[in-house]
C-alpha cells in the first residue's frame, strides 16, 4: 500500500512538473502589449506620444527559431490601430500580419485582439510596428529570433546583445503631421531630429544629459541587433574607430562582412558584431541620411550615441569630446549600394535553392506621380497638383473593409485582379525630362493573384517622374533573394546576365536605386493576402502599394488557416 502510493505521489510530481513546464514556457511565449499614451520630453518639449506599455521604443519580443508566440493587444489610445510583425513570415496565417485594411479592421479604441505569431524560418533581428497612419513612428520595438534550441549561431557567440533602434523624431504631434500633409496635397514636413534608441544625442539641444550610452569592456564582442525605424530616411550608421561585422539582414544569415559603416532603410533590420579592441575611452556611434534625389528636403542632421569603455586604474578618464565616426556623404551612391553590393548570404543556412526556373514574371514601374487639382482641395503639389505615388501607375486605394476578409468570404467589389504584371505605359523611365501627363496615376484596389507553388521574379523599376529617389519596397509573408540591382532601365537582356543566383542575400525589404532598379525572386508557398509597399511612409500614403494573393495549394498545410475568433470588426 504504502510503495502504491509512493508511486502515485511521484507520479502525481512528476505530472505537476511537465504542468508547470507547460505553463511557464506558454508565459514567456505571450507578451501583453497595452497600446496607450504617454509623455515624453524632446528638443526641450513635451508632447503626449502613442506608446506600447508607455515604452518608447516598445518592449523587446523574444523566441526561438521555430516558434510561436502570441500578443494580447488592448488599444488604449484614442484612435484606431493594427500592429505588424514585419518580417516574420506567419505561415498560412495571414489574419494576424497587421496592414490595416489589408489583412484586418484596425482595433477600436477599447478593443481587443490576441496576434499568432507563427515563426518558422527566421533567425536574427526582426522588429514589430503600427501599420495603421503614422503611428509606427513612436509605436514600434525589435523581436529578437534565437537559434533553434539545440543549434549555434554560425559565429561564435557574442558577449552581450544591444538593440539599436534608428528613428526620427517630431516636435510636432505626429497625427498632426499626417493629416496636414495628406490635406495639403503636397510632402510631409521633416523630422526634426533622428534618434538612436529614442534619444537625439549630443548635437540636439536639451539633449545631452540623456544621449544613448552602450557600456562595454574591452575584448569583448557585441551583438548590435540594428533596426531602422525611421519614416522617410534611409541612413548610414558608423561607430568611430571600430568596424562593424555584419553576420544577418532582415533575419538572415549572412557571409560575414566587415565594414567601417553600414546603410540600412526604413523596415530593414542588420546583425552586426562590434569588436571592443580599442584604447578604453567614450566613442561616438551616429547616424545621418543617405538621399540622392536633387531638390527633395530631408532631416540632414546627425544623431549620437555614446560608447563607453568601463576603465580601470590603468586607465585614466579622457576629458576630451569623443570624435564623430566616418559617415558617407549624405548623397554617396557608390558608398550606399557598394554596401548593398557586398552583401553575400550564406547558403548553407538557405530554406530553398536560388529560384532559377522561373513561371512567374513581374514587371512593375516605382514612381511619384501628381493627381490633377479639384475644385475644393489643397494643392501644394508640383505645378498647382496633389502628390500621388504608384506601382504600375497604380495609387492603391484602401477600402473599408479587409482584403483578406473579402477573398476568404468570397465578397465582391472590394478589390479587383487587374494589377498588371508589365508596366501599362512604356517610356524610357529614367530620362531626365518627360512629359507633364505621364505624371497623372490612375487609382485603384487591384490585386495580383498568383498560383501556389510559383516561382516568381519581380523586377521593380524606378522613374524619374517628379522626382526620381530610392525605394525601399517590403514584401510582407515572404523573404526573398535580391538577385541583383543596378542603374538607367532595366534590359530583360543583359541584366539577368549580372544576377547573383549563388549567394544572395536572403531578406524582406530591398532598396531600389534613384532611378535604377532592384530584381528578386522567391518561392511563392505561404498562402493568404500579402502586401507589397514602399517602406517610406509618405509613399505609402500616397498609394505606393499593391496586394499579391498567393492561392491555396493541395496539402493540408499548403491552405490558408480559418480566422480567430476575435478579429476586430469593421
Amino acid at each position: 500500500m504504502k510503495m502504491w502510493l509512493g508511486k502515485k505521489i511521484i507520479f502525481v510530481q512528476t505530472l505537476w512538473y511537465f504542468f508547470s513546464i507547460g505553463i511557464n514556457s506558454r508565459r514567456l511565449n505571450e507578451y501583453n502589449f497595452v497600446v496607450k499614451e504617454a509623455n515624453y520630453t524632446r528638443l526641450c518639449s513635451t508632447k503626449p506620444i502613442l506608446t506600447v506599455n508607455g515604452k518608447f521604443p516598445g518592449p523587446i519580443i523574444k523566441t526561438n527559431k521555430g516558434e510561436t508566440v502570441y500578443v494580447n493587444v488592448h488599444n488604449k489610445g484614442k484612435f484606431n490601430i493594427t500592429l505588424h510583425w514585419h518580417g516574420v513570415k506567419q505561415p498560412c496565417n495571414p489574419w494576424s500580419d497587421g496592414p490595416a485594411y489589408i489583412t484586418q479592421c484596425p482595433i477600436k479604441p477599447g478593443g481587443k485582439f490576441r496576434q499568432k505569431l507563427i515563426f518558422s524560418v527566421e533567425e536574427g533581428t526582426l522588429w514589430w510596428h503600427a501599420h495603421s497612419d503614422w503611428a509606427r513612428a513612436t509605436v514600434h520595438g525589435p523581436i529578437f529570433i534565437y537559434p533553434r534550441k539545440g543549434t549555434h549561431y554560425p559565429f561564435p557567440k557574442p558577449d552581450a546583445e544591444v538593440p539599436i533602434i534608428l528613428g526620427e523624431w517630431w516636435k510636432s504631434e505626429i497625427k498632426d503631421v499626417y493629416d496636414e500633409f495628406l490635406r495639403s496635397g503636397g510632402a510631409p514636413n521633416n523630422s526634426d531630429a533622428i534618434t538612436i534608441n529614442g534619444q537625439p544625442g549630443d548635437l540636439y539641444p536639451c539633449s545631452a544629459s540623456e544621449t544613448f550610452k552602450l557600456n562595454v569592456d574591452k575584448g569583448k564582442t557585441y551583438h548590435l541587433r540594428i533596426v531602422n525605424a525611421a519614416m522617410n530616411l534611409v541612413l548610414f550608421f558608423s561607430v568611430s574607430k571600430h568596424k562593424l561585422t555584419v553576420v544577418g539582414s532582415d533575419a538572415g544569415y549572412t557571409k560575414p562582412l566587415t565594414r567601417q559603416y553600414i546603410c540600412i532603410a526604413p523596415g530593414q533590420t542588420v546583425d552586426a558584431l562590434l569588436y571592443t579592441n580599442k584604447k578604453p575611452n567614450d566613442y561616438y556611434m551616429a547616424a545621418r541620411t543617405y538621399s540622392s534625389a536633387p531638390g527633395v528636403s530631408f532631416d540632414n542632421t546627425t544623431t549620437t550615441a555614446r560608447l563607453h569603455y568601463s576603465r580601470n586604474c590603468h586607465h585614466a578618464p579622457n576629458s576630451t569630446s569623443p570624435s564623430l565616426p566616418y559617415l558617407p556623404y549624405y548623397n554617396d551612391t557608390n558608398a550606399a549600394f557598394g554596401y548593398f553590393g557586398s552583401l553575400r548570404g550564406l547558403p548553407e543556412r538557405y530554406p530553398y535553392k536560388v529560384p532559377t526556373n522561373i513561371t512567374t514574371h513581374i514587371v512593375t514601374t516605382v514612381s511619384v506621380n501628381t493627381f490633377p487639382c479639384q475644385e475644393g482641395q489643397n494643392c501644394e503639389g508640383p505645378n498647382g497638383t496633389r502628390l500621388a505615388s504608384t506601382m504600375n501607375n497604380i495609387s492603391f486605394e484602401t477600402p473599408t473593409i479587409g482584403i483578406l476578409e473579402a477573398y476568404y468570404n468570397h465578397l465582391n467589389g472590394v478589390y479587383g485582379t487587374g494589377f498588371p504584371t508589365f508596366p501599362p505605359l512604356l517610356f524610357n523611365f529614367t530620362a531626365e525630362y518627360l512629359p507633364l501627363t505621364l505624371e497623372i496615376a490612375k487609382q485603384g484596389t487591384e490585386v495580383k493573384v498568383i498560383k501556389y507553388g510559383s516561382m516568381v521574379e519581380i523586377v521593380f523599376q524606378g522613374t524619374s517622374l517628379v522626382s526620381g529617389i530610392e525605394h525601399p519596397i517590403h514584401l510582407h509573408g515572404t523573404n526573398f533573394y535580391a538577385v541583383g540591382h543596378g542603374f538607367g532601365n532595366f534590359d530583360k537582356d543583359k541584366d539577368p546576365m549580372t544576377y547573383n543566383l549563388i549567394d544572395p542575400p536572403f531578406i524582406n525589404t530591398v532598396l531600389m536605386p534613384r532611378n535604377g532598379w532592384a530584381s528578386i525572386r522567391y518561392w511563392a508557398h505561404n498562402p493568404g493576402v500579402w502586401f507589397v509597399h514602399c517602406h517610406l511612409d509618405r509613399h505609402l500614403a500616397w498609394g505606393m502599394g499593391t496586394v499579391f494573393i498567393i492561392m491555396n495549394g493541395e496539402g493540408s498545410h499548403e491552405k490558408l488557416l480559418p480566422p480567430p475568433p476575435d478579429m476586430p470588426p469593421c
